[in-house]
């Protein structure tokens, strides 16, 4: 089933890219690319999730809706 969590991207004064969620407790990724940081953010989710369920704290997420708004990134 897919979840819709709510992900923070920060550019660090270093470059790097650092994302984070409210979402899911812990989750903390860094990546050279805001693209590398999402999908190292995406691994370390599925990880929490399952170590939370495994732990009897579900993790309780929003289903996706039929519609929903999706920032696309284009480079220039």
């Amino acid at each position: 089933m897919e979840r819709i969590i709510k992900v923070h991207i920060e550019k660090l004064p270093e470059g790097l890219y650092l994302a984070t969620s409210d979402d899911i407790q812990g989750l903390v990724a860094q990546g050279r690319t805001a693209t590398e940081a999402l999908e190292i953010a995406r691994d370390v989710c599925r990880k929490l999730i399952e170590a939370q369920t495994s732990s009897d704290n579900e993790v309780r997420l929003s289903p996706i809706a039929e519609s929903f708004d999706y920032p696309l990134i284009i480079a220039s």
